[in-house]
């Protein structure tokens, strides 16, 4: 087949060469395709993503989608592109970050106008806030003026406000004119590719503009996907902080995601000047768990002892990291820091902090650079401050050990003894180490407890979303180990409070034929709502429920979805991992667990400060003091 003519082929005609040729250039090169081609602006945006290697769409398709929705039907049946329907466009955005956080795949989702769209940008905060790059295709109104459509804000003093709000969150494209597809495709590009920045972009395509034609569209003009490595730093700069080195020995590497993929150069770093590293959030296994200098989570859901190495630091080296209250305590971090050096490479994150000497460039090229400098360092008290700092370990593991010890415990909800979180969570992080499972932590008490449990040797064996606590994070995100072409066995664990943010996993994983396990942690509260609000009032108020669910009986009601009990002890959970794992499909175990007040049982409990309710005024009144 040959399709040389633009004006008369159709999209069929055109998928089928250019699956039969294996891509868009193949086919222009081997003369079975146009290079100018007329074609709707929907297959165009099919076209655009397919040169940038996007072939999967997640999709919730409405009134708002439907000339987008029949592209991706052409392109589909072609063996071309993946489209994948869900039932909530929260969950579909959590699945989508996923698959680039985890899996480094580039997707679409595609939403249909009104409700959809605002759903799915809410759900886009989490690869806002974690810097993940992928698209978001919205249907949106029309352009004529012939009247408000009805799904549309009633604001007739006010144009594009849904492309507004999603240019505020991210970045966003409205395409009024169909010509200017090469320049949302380029802008797109950039964004969603972006070397240290990435994030969503928002597409909006309105309704009547999705079937236009455009006439005579360069394919070879679309932008292919964008690719750039920032070098090293400045030599005066990496001079400047050579020096700073040499002047202290006191030093802790704050390890944010901007590190993960580069655990080498954080490690070499850390050894040569024999600085405790704290990981942040979302960076655990950036050093091997008993890595001398790994001292763990610090921040506001921090370890005993990463807030330890941060608060007692003379030096700050900041590798890759922003200044969110979980990585930095809401600004009271590092009391006694004298000076910073930051290595990031975007100009307001490197520039965060006071006596700052800023290495704006790739991280792994600037600590190569950096390490040449050095030379030999004086490792006496760089020792006698790593021997401090591993002392603070060896307490908070110790403390640790204690809680995971703890026997079942009384609990009036249950009206019987259950296990509590800690002791569950280190049952399922062993498991899930010993299966080379991936872990993704919900939020609340689950990620509060986890964060200290894990004991992870690479990054990347853990999933928790950090950036905005996204309750539903997790159990969404099982979905993309279904979509990914290379998937791994993931372990979601979510509270109740979380799982029933986003419960549409039950149907969308089964339908895409996800092999994984949910383990709902069951206190029936928001525990860590329920937790702060006794901390800081000594009451609690509507964070609780009386409603029992059985969740082992869901199993009778979705088929496809294995459910287990449990249990009340160590060996009956363990028991429940093991059969859940070796369900070929969706398991979910169902684990009642205790809940206190005090805290002092239920929880490890965190070691940092947090600027959050009536914690404010004394947070405020510290960071006023403090230099950096």
């Amino acid at each position: 087949m040959s399709v040389t003519e633009g004006s008369s082929a159709s999209a069929e005609d055109r998928a089928a060469v250019i699956a039969a040729a294996g891509g868009v250039d193949a086919a222009i090169e081997a003369g079975t395709l146009a290079q100018f081609v007329d074609v709707s602006v929907s297959e165009g945006i099919v076209l655009g993503l397919l040169r940038q290697g996007v072939t999967k769409y997640l999709v919730i398709l409405g009134h708002g989608s439907t000339s987008i929705g029949d592209a991706l039907r052409v392109y589909q049946d072609a063996g071309l592109i993946e489209t994948y329907a869900f039932h909530n466009e929260v969950s579909m955005a959590h699945a989508a970050t996923t698959m680039r956080w985890l899996y480094d795949e580039p997707v679409a989702l595609v939403a249909s106008i009104g409700p959809g769209p605002l759903q799915a940008m809410a759900g886009a905060l989490a690869s806002i806030t974690n810097g993940v790059g992928l698209y978001h295709i919205y249907g949106d109104e029309t352009t004529h003026g012939e009247g408000q459509n009805f799904q549309g804000i009633p604001k007739p003093t006010e144009q594009h406000l849904f492309s507004r709000m999603t240019a505020l969150a991210s970045e966003s494209y409205l395409l009024h004119t169909p010509e200017a597809l090469r320049d949302m495709m380029r802008r797109g590009g950039a964004r969603v590719f972006h070397p240290f920045h990435a994030g969503p972009f928002f597409m909006h395509i309105p309704m009547n503009v999705q079937p236009r034609m455009i006439h005579g569209l360069n394919l070879l003009a679309l932008p292919e996907r964008a690719s750039a490595r920032l070098g090293a730093a400045s030599e005066q700069d990496l001079d400047a902080a050579a020096a700073l080195i040499r002047k202290y020995d006191r030093i802790v590497i704050k390890a944010g995601g901007g590190s993960r993929r580069h655990g080498d150069a954080v490690r070499r770093l850390a050894e040569r000047t024999g600085a405790a590293v704290a990981t942040s959030p979302v960076s655990a296994g950036i050093l091997p768990d008993l890595h001398p200098n790994n001292l763990h989570v610090g921040g506001t859901k921090g370890s005993l002892s990463g807030n330890f190495a941060m608060s007692e630091a003379d030096l700050v080296i900041v590798a890759g990291s922003r200044a969110v209250c979980q990585a930095d305590c809401s600004g009271l971090g590092y009391k006694n820091a004298k000076a910073v050096i930051n290595i990031n490479a975007d100009w307001s994150d490197v520039n965060h902090y006071n006596k700052t000497v800023a290495l704006v460039g790739d991280l792994a090229a600037s600590v190569e650079a950096l390490l040449a400098r050095l030379g030999d360092l004086d490792q006496a008290t760089r020792t006698t401050w790593l021997r401090a700092c591993q002392a603070k370990k060896k307490e908070w593991r110790e403390l640790r050990d204690a809680r995971y010890a703890i026997e079942p415990q009384y609990d009036p909800v249950w009206q019987r003894p259950v296990l509590t979180q800690p002791v569950a969570i280190k049952e399922i992080v062993d498991f899930a180490k010993a299966v080379d499972a991936v872990k993704l932590f919900d939020s609340g008490d689950v990620q509060c407890n986890a964060l200290q449990i894990c004991e992870d040797d690479r990054p990347f064996d853990t999933i928790s979303e950090g950036g905005a606590s996204y309750m539903g994070f997790a159990v969404s995100s099982l979905v993309a180990s279904a979509i990914a072409d290379k998937p791994r066995y993931c372990i979601a664990v979510s509270g109740d409070g979380a799982f029933w943010m986003n419960p549409q996993v039950l149907t969308d994983g089964i339908e895409h034929g996800v092999r994984g396990m949910i383990v709902l942690l069951d206190n029936r509260r928001m525990g860590a709502i329920s937790g702060l609000q006794a901390a800081q009032f000594g009451n609690i108020h509507a964070t609780n429920d009386s409603v029992a669910v059985d969740y082992v009986a869901l199993s009778k009601v979705i088929p496809g979805l294995s459910t287990h009990f449990g249990g009340y002890t160590r060996g009956e959970l363990r028991c429940a991992l093991e059969a859940a794992y070796s369900y070929d499909g969706l398991s979910l175990v169902h684990l009642p667990v205790y809940w206190s007040a005090e805290g002092d049982l239920g929880n490890l409990g965190s070691y940092g400060s947090w600027n959050v309710g009536n914690w404010c005024e004394a947070s405020e009144r510290e960071y006023a003091k403090t230099t950096i």
